[in-house]
C-alpha cells in the first residue's frame, strides 16, 4: 500500500514500531519515546501530504527533530539525576539491531547530532540525504558526524563476541555466585577492570557512583549477600535484555531489579543494575 494514500492514520501506524525504535534509541526512555512518536503523529496529520513523495523520510525526519528537542531538556534532567543514569530496559530484541545496553551507554557520550546521524544511517539504514534533512545539515557534515560516532561506538563493541548460549552460561554462573556471596567464583568471572553501574534514581537504594575494579565489584556483591542473604531476590526471568544476558529478580516487597552483563573474552566487564521502579513498568508488563 502507498503510504501517501487518503488514510494518514493507517499510513502512520504502519511505521509506528520503527519510529518508536528510533525514538527510544535516541532518548533511552520509553515514555519519552512514546511522547516523541505521538508528537510526530500530530505533525503528520498537519502535513500537506499531497506534496510528500517519501512518507517514511518525512516521518523519520520529524521524529528525529522531535527527539532532538526532547534531548535538550533531557540533558538537564540527567545532570540532576540522583546517581548513575541508565537507559530504560527493553525486553524485546529486534533482529538486526545490535545496539546493546553497553552501546546505548556509549551513545550517551555523543552529542545529540552525532547520535542521531549514527542511528539513522548505521542502525536504521537511512541514506545521508534523509539524515541531512532530519538534522538540517548538509550530507557531508552528516557523514562526519556519523564517522565520529562510529569511532566511539566501535570502542564499545566486544572485539570477540560470544554466543548467546555461552553468554547465558556466564550469566547463570554470575547470578549464582553473587546470590551466594561466593567471592572466589566472582573473581573467576569478573575482568580486572570490571565496572558495575546501579541505577536507583533516588527512589530505591543504589550506589551513587560506578563501582570500578574487580576487587571493588566483588566486595560490593559480597556485602549485598551478607546484608540481604541468598533468598532476598528471587529470579523471575532470565534471558536477553537490551541484547545482553540478564536476569530479572523480585524482592519480598514486589520490587523488581534487572541485572544485565556485558561480557568480553569470556569475562564480565560491565554490570548494569536497574532498580529505579519508574524504569521497570515495561518489564512488569512483559512479565504479566
Amino acid at each position: 500500500m502507498d503510504l501517501n494514500d487518503d488514510n494518514p492514520a493507517r499510513a502512520f501506524e504502519q511505521r509506528r514500531p520503527r519510529l518508536l525504535r528510533i525514538a527510544y534509541r535516541m532518548l533511552g526512555v520509553i515514555a519519552e519515546a512514546e511522547d516523541a512518536v505521538q508528537e510526530t503523529y500530530l505533525r503528520w496529520h498537519q502535513t500537506d501530504r499531497s506534496a510528500v513523495r517519501d512518507a517514511e523520510a518525512v516521518l523519520v525526519r520529524t521524529v528525529t527533530r522531535v527527539c532532538l528537542d526532547i534531548l535538550k531538556s533531557a540533558r538537564v534532567r540527567r545532570e540532576q539525576y540522583v546517581g548513575t543514569w541508565l537507559p530504560e530496559p527493553v525486553m524485546d530484541v529486534v533482529e538486526g539491531e545490535d545496539l546493546t545496553l553497553s552501546l546505548m551507554m556509549a551513545l550517551e557520550r555523543l552529542s545529540p547530532l552525532e547520535r542521531a546521524a549514527f542511528l539513522l544511517h548505521d542502525v536504521f539504514g537511512q541514506d545521508f540525504d534523509v539524515v541531512a534533512a532530519a538534522l538540517e545539515r548538509d550530507p557531508a557534515a552528516c557523514r562526519q558526524l556519523a564517522s565520529r560516532a562510529r569511532t566511539h561506538v566501535r570502542e564499545a563493541r566486544p572485539r570477540f563476541p560470544i554466543t548467546e548460549r555461552r553468554g547465558h552460561e556466564i550469566a547463570s554462573a554470575f547470578f549464582d555466585a553473587s546470590r551466594n556471596g561466593d567471592v572466589n567464583a566472582l573473581k573467576a568471572l569478573l575482568a580486572h577492570d570490571a565496572v558495575a553501574y546501579t541505577d536507583g534514581g533516588g527512589k530505591v537504594s543504589a550506589s551513587l557512583v560506578p563501582i570500578c575494579g574487580q576487587a571493588n565489584v566483588m566486595q560490593f556483591f559480597a556485602d549485598l549477600h551478607q546484608r540481604l542473604g541468598p533468598d532476598f531476590f528471587q529470579c523471575v526471568y532470565q534471558g536477553l535484555v537490551d541484547g545482553l544476558p540478564a536476569m530479572v529478580a523480585i524482592d519480598p516487597r514486589g520490587g523488581l531489579q534487572i541485572t544485565a552483563l556485558g561480557i568480553e573474552e569470556g569475562r564480565i566487564v560491565e554490570i548494569y543494575v536497574v532498580r529505579n521502579p519508574d524504569k521497570l513498568e515495561g518489564v512488569r508488563r512483559f512479565l504479566g
